[in-house]
């Protein structure tokens, strides 16, 4: 019985850094490589919601799950909809 248990553990996971009480976190996929027909357009400030807190900043990688090339163009995006007034700089 014993046995059963200490080869159940061991099965899991062969990483000497296993930790039962964590969990490991499934990395983010980026959303514009996964969906091709996905265009990023700074027109369109209902698609750059998504990419932007309550308190109007620019959400990080980290948050957005984005890879880096199209989190520049995020940002990019988000500047130039802000420059032409579609999108606010801050929220009151």
């Amino acid at each position: 019985m014993a046995d059963k248990k200490q080869n159940r553990r061991n099965n899991r996971n062969n990483d000497e850094d296993y930790n039962p009480k964590f969990r490991r976190i499934r990395k983010k996929v980026c959303a514009l490589c996964s969906d091709k027909n996905l265009i990023l357009d700074y027109k369109n400030p209902e698609q750059l919601k998504k990419f932007i807190n309550e308190k109007g900043k620019i959400l990080p990688r980290r948050a957005t799950g984005a890879c880096a090339k199209h989190q520049r163009d995020i940002t990019i995006a988000i500047k130039r909809c802000r420059h032409i007034a579609m999108l606010p700089y801050a929220e009151n």
